[in-house]
């Protein structure tokens, strides 16, 4: 049999590449993702995602209820992205440190989940998760409680907040929030964050 590869002059490590795209196209294909992105999280980047996301429903005709839904979601995280990102030494960003984040969006049988990943302190993790625990313990009434106690607060970092997005994204979904902290050093940890939105 004819090496077609070997023909053409392609190289066994092009070969490669070639099916691993190939591999990552299937897989999502098959998770039903709707849009991915990695990279620096800017204001215009924020915008062009959502006119993405809200041309993709109008196509596939979603409720009105759920649209708006995933669209309110949808900008607590993309604005958590954006304000909450830790920057990491790296050796290839131009200016010394990397504030690389992870986005994705997919379908689901009952609606979409939303999956953000970024860097984080580690000496912001405890608190951070106590936070994410304490939101994930209480129910709607008192998270509308929570909502407005902290907003009424001095509880604010110097990114802003005081966990407002989180809260608001647990009232609007009504699900608890998935996450980890994955580890990369004693300064610094990956968090990752997926969200569940239905439309019930």
């Amino acid at each position: 049999m004819t090496n077609r590869f070997a023909t053409t002059g392609v190289t066994v490590a092009e070969k490669e590449s070639t099916m691993n795209i190939y591999d990552l196209y299937h897989r999502m294909e098959s998770n039903k993702v709707v849009l991915s992105f990695k990279g620096d999280v800017t204001s215009q980047l924020m915008s062009s995602i959502l006119q993405i996301i809200e041309q993709r429903m109008d196509d596939l005709n979603e409720a009105p209820r759920l649209r708006k839904k995933v669209y309110n979601v949808l900008v607590e995280c993309l604005q958590n992205l954006y304000h909450h990102i830790d920057e990491v030494p790296s050796e290839t960003a131009k200016n010394g440190t990397d504030r690389s984040a992870i986005f994705m969006i997919s379908l689901n049988p009952k609606g979409y989940s939303i999956t953000t990943g970024n860097y984080i302190l580690a000496s912001r993790k405890s608190d951070f998760e106590n936070k994410l625990e304490r939101i994930n313990s209480m129910d709607r009434e008192e998270l509308k409680r929570l909502y407005k106690e902290v907003l009424n607060s001095e509880e604010r970092s110097d990114k802003g907040g005081g966990g407002l997005g989180m809260i608001d994204i647990a009232r609007k979904t009504g699900n608890k929030l998935n996450y980890d902290f994955a580890p990369l050093n004693d300064e610094y940890a990956f968090f990752s964050l997926n969200i569940n939105v239905e439309e019930q």
